[in-house]
């Protein structure tokens, strides 16, 4: 490492001035920017009761800040998107602890992005600040370091780590002119069920606003928030964020936050939260009142698509999981974690299963190309 680039760890991210750390990434990521992680160190989302302790990892060159990772102690998987749950029950099976670990990421957010995060003057220090990392883990016995969703080339070329691939599907912008243009690329059977699609939403006598996060009301964020809390409720799962973070960064970072409300007889009967980068749309959260046909595809994707193309933007990501997202021009694509393992043993056997795993995958996601909804003059 450069003679005068210093590492430290800091515990609150508004210990770092929130300019010096977008400036890192350019503010290219809405899910790496200072507003975004302070938000949820701040408003409740993070902290013991869910298992993400933030320690981020700074290095500064007399004083200057050269790089950072968004770093999180951790003792549960919970909200990573990429799981190791049985990794930890083979650790307990053989007496040995997997938690606490160490998670390079965005906490909740199963969004691609570097996640060594260096000024221009500094990209080749990036090996050296994996090296910190792994010391940094090394030195207070952690089983274990995880970079998720990770796109940096010198996480990926590192010999310290193993790779583990997994996949997403997202939707590419051929420089579309409107959605029309888009649908014109797609087979006649999807075209076809995407339009009776939307024709289904607009029987239902549905109306869609889309609005930037700085153009709610307190009221209409309210709304939302039991729109997500609904949705995470039915389905028994854990509702992380807070009412006052999403207000939070509809005040601090409004312009890159995109939400899609669905309206019927005057009243908010669903809505969409998504994140507005540089180049790419990311997908987030949704919640609805009542069930309504075709409405989650309306809100969460054709919405989405539409607002791509509108403002040019070349890839959308709309989140982990869900094969449906095929037939509606969402491909599957690769995506990857990185991991440090301290334990020898555990680390031939873990290297053993994710070799494995990726021929698996690999298989997977040839099945689903095959499947394109695009036209066959139209696929490549």
């Amino acid at each position: 490492m450069t003679k005068t680039l210093e590492v430290r760890t800091i515990h609150r991210i508004r210990e770092v001035d929130a300019a010096l750390w977008n400036a890192l990434t350019d503010g290219r990521y809405p899910h790496l920017r200072h507003e975004f992680l302070r938000a949820m160190e701040e408003f409740g989302c993070l902290g013991e009761a869910v298992g993400w302790l933030p320690c981020h990892l700074i290095f500064e060159d007399a004083g200057r800040l050269a790089a950072a990772m968004p770093m999180y102690l951790k003792f549960n998987s919970f909200g990573e998107f990429v799981f190791d749950w049985s990794w930890a029950n083979a650790y307990e099976r053989a007496g040995l602890d997997y938690y606490p670990k160490l998670v390079i990421a965005s906490p909740f957010t199963p969004a691609l992005g570097p996640r060594v995060l260096t000024a221009p003057t500094y990209h080749d220090d990036a090996a050296n600040c994996i090296e910190a990392a792994i010391a940094y883990a090394r030195a207070i016995g952690v089983s274990s370091c995880h970079w998720l969703f990770a796109t940096d080339l010198a996480l990926l070329h590192s010999p310290q780590v193993l790779v583990r691939q997994g996949y997403q599907f997202h939707w590419h912008n051929r420089g579309y002119d409107d959605f029309e243009h888009f649908l014109s690329f797609l087979s006649s059977k999807r075209r076809k069920q995407i339009r009776k699609e939307r024709r289904e939403v607009r029987a239902a006598g549905v109306t869609l606003r889309r609005l930037c996060g700085n153009e709610l009301s307190d009221e209409e964020w309210g709304v939302f928030y039991r729109l997500y809390r609904n949705t995470f409720d039915r389905y028994g799962n854990y509702p992380a964020m807070t009412a006052e973070f999403f207000r939070e960064l509809g005040r601090s970072m409004g312009e890159s936050v995109l939400m899609v409300f669905a309206e019927r007889r005057g009243e908010i009967v669903a809505g969409a939260f998504c994140l507005i980068g540089t180049d790419t749309l990311y997908g987030r959260y949704w919640g609805c009142l009542e069930y309504i046909p075709s409405l989650h595809f309306e809100v969460c994707y054709y919405q989405g698509l539409e607002y791509a193309i509108e403002h040019g933007l070349q890839c959308f990501e709309p989140g982990a999981q869900g094969e449906h997202k095929v037939s509606r021009g969402f491909l599957p694509a690769p995506t990857w974690s990185l991991h440090w393992i301290a334990d020898s043993d555990f680390r031939r056997a873990i290297a053993h299963f994710l070799e494995g795993e990726k021929a698996m995958v690999e298989k997977y996601m040839e099945e689903l190309s095959r499947q394109t909804p695009f036209r066959s003059d139209a696929a490549g």
